[in-house]
């Protein structure tokens, strides 16, 4: 594979792992994380792509990992310093020893939350206030970690006990610490801008020196859920800058949730990349610029 004109010598890299969304690439001892167009919803991917979604999940990543610096370290190496090929979608990496849990943080009620919620009165074993609804807004963000299953499972929910027991006592005070610190920062930043983020999936791994270090994707469309502020109203479903507009289509097919997933419509395809690409003008203030044909 080739570099960017200008940018080095010629990389050989060599695929070590293809998700529903990334593919990971190994090179000289560091990582390449490539961002497709690929989506998924209920952990099954569907067979058509949405235009621009790798290039905005990339950018979008990238511009926050500069804004929570301060809060965490991350694994980014380089955004230009990868094949030509995967210009504009691609980051370097540092390599880590990722930590075997998915690190989420709410702060409003919604999705699996909600429906542990009106369960159990709790989420992950943290008790809620009685009277919460639909998209209430949470007193204070809570942590509520998952596994992270094998591919084809389901990810299942933990306690923060479960996690200490897992990891460590200390380094799970650490994950809830950095996960809660990192969504307040996001959680304040978009709602100067507009847009509620209502709950995130953080990944974190160690580097050798045993530091803990943000990775994977950070407060994008597929890892979080991002309503407009505008029209917030609790007791009802939020229009959705996320793929949960994409959910909401394939929830009323025929379809049993087990691949292969069906094919997308072009106009479900059209407001879905619409969504991504709003959300990305609202956070950055910048226009999105359509890659080249």
């Amino acid at each position: 594979m080739g570099n960017r004109p200008g940018a080095g010598p010629p990389l050989t890299v060599e695929l070590v792992h293809s998700g529903k969304v990334r593919d990971l690439y190994a090179d000289s001892g560091e990582l390449i994380l490539v961002a497709s167009d690929r989506v998924s919803v209920y952990d099954v991917v569907l067979p058509t792509p949405i235009p621009d979604k790798g290039r905005i999940l990339t950018a979008l990543s990238l511009w926050w990992f500069a804004r929570l610096a301060d809060l965490a370290p991350n694994h980014v190496i380089s955004a230009d310093r990868v094949p030509a090929e995967f210009a504009g979608r691609a980051i370097r990496c540092q390599r880590l020893d990722m930590l075997p849990v998915e690190c989420i943080a709410r702060g409003y009620l919604t999705g699996q939350g909600l429906a542990s919620y009106q369960a159990t009165g709790s989420v992950s074993g943290v008790a809620l206030p009685p009277g919460l609804t639909e998209a209430s807004r949470l007193p204070e963000p809570v942590f509520t970690p998952t596994t992270k299953a094998p591919a084809g499972q389901h990810d299942e929910p933990m306690t923060f006990d479960e996690v200490a027991e897992l990891a460590g006592p200390g380094t799970a005070d650490q994950l809830r610490r950095l996960t809660l610190a990192v969504y307040r920062r996001g959680h304040d930043l978009a709602l100067a801008r507009g847009i509620i983020i209502a709950d995130t999936k953080l990944e974190f791994g160690r580097a050798p020196d045993g530091t803990i270090v943000l990775a994977d994707e950070v407060l994008t469309p597929d890892s979080s859920r991002f309503w407009p502020a505008a029209s917030w109203q609790p007791g009802r479903p939020q229009h959705a800058f996320d793929k949960q507009f994409l959910r909401d289509w394939s929830a009323g097919l025929a379809w049993d949730r087990t691949p292969p997933g069906p094919p997308i419509p072009p106009d479900v395809v059209a407001a879905t990349r619409e969504r991504y690409v709003d959300a990305y003008q609202r956070l950055t203030g910048a226009p999105w610029q359509p890659a080249p044909s």
